[in-house]
């Protein structure tokens, strides 16, 4: 049903934050066992559901569907965590570095409550950078759980709080990872792009459908329609 989407750029690109070798480890091996258990799980179900954002939603809070929720949710939060970084070091512009100045003092000021949320976060998760409206917010999930199960709430960016994501390079350090990370991969014109879509302007991203015959790849970028 579902298919791993294939990288945006080399698995390479994003070092020396993330090296080449976790690149390996967490796309091609991590998130591809995500991908590959959530197939098994609806196959086994009889299910062919038309997009994984259903499946997240309809497994959320049902305890029968745990293991579905944390599957399809994991493999939906690793391919927007991929979509949402950048082997080019950007920086915020525009209508949303105005709402970053207006909601957080600034870039600096994000940085460093997107830093303190995720590094103190309890265990494992993600840190995300969010719209509710035309307001921005910095908050964390734990585990498998994402913000497609948080209400009115659009992710611009999120960065994962796992240990695999970042213990090959930056050991157990992952306050120094977050760091590094805000400061050279958030794709800003992605974020913007998110940030319209919380304002009524235009589609949000959403997963790429699941292949329900032969030909065609699901491409990283898809848009919900």
């Amino acid at each position: 049903m579902f298919e791993l989407p294939p990288l945006p750029y080399d698995h390479a690109a994003l070092e020396p934050v993330i090296s080449r070798a976790t690149m390996h480890l967490h796309h091609d091996k991590h998130h591809q066992k995500y991908v590959d258990t959530t197939n098994e799980l609806l196959a086994k179900a009889g299910r062919t559901p038309a997009s994984l954002e259903e499946v997240v939603r309809d497994a959320a809070g049902d305890e029968a569907s745990a293991k579905l929720f944390n599957n399809a949710a994991q493999a939906w939060n690793h391919t927007f965590f991929w979509t949402a970084m950048s082997a080019r070091r950007q920086a915020p512009d525009g209508v949303l570095a105005q709402a970053i100045a207006r909601d957080f003092g600034g870039l600096d000021a994000l940085k460093t409550a997107f830093v303190k949320e995720g590094n103190g976060h309890f265990g494992s998760g993600w840190v995300w950078l969010a719209a509710e409206g035309e307001a921005l917010k910095v908050l964390s999930t734990h585990d498998a759980a994402d913000l497609l199960i948080q209400g009115d709430l659009t992710p611009l960016l999120v960065c994962d709080l796992w240990e695999h994501a970042y213990y090959l390079d930056h050991k157990n350090d992952r306050e120094g990872f977050l760091k590094a990370w805000f400061d050279a991969l958030p794709d800003w014109s992605f974020a913007a792009t998110q940030y319209g879509a919380a304002r009524g302007q235009g589609e949000a991203w959403g997963h790429p459908a699941p292949v329900t015959g032969a030909g065609g790849t699901a491409q990283l970028g898809a848009r919900s329609n």
